[in-house]
């Protein structure tokens, strides 16, 4: 099981700011862009291909990043 959280226009994709999602041991951040995608259908895989992903305390964008028991999902956002 893996809590993902998300942030900004993410969490407006999904109409929601967290969820539990039952993946295997071993799934990686592929895995869970996936599920996702399945879930919430092609606005939210459009908009994945440019999060990154936090896992721990290490911000990736890698497909085959093991997940933790939490991962935090934010999407670019602009500086100013």
């Amino acid at each position: 099981m893996v809590e993902v959280r998300y942030f900004a226009a993410i969490a407006d994709a999904t109409g929601r700011t967290a969820e539990r999602i039952d993946l295997p041991i071993g799934a990686t951040v592929g895995d869970l862009t996936a599920t996702l995608t399945a879930r919430y259908g092609s606005d939210l895989a459009r908009m994945l291909t440019v999060a990154a992903f936090l896992i721990g305390d290490e911000l990736t964008r890698d497909p085959t990043a093991p997940l933790a028991p939490r991962v935090d999902i934010l999407p670019p956002f602009a500086g100013g």
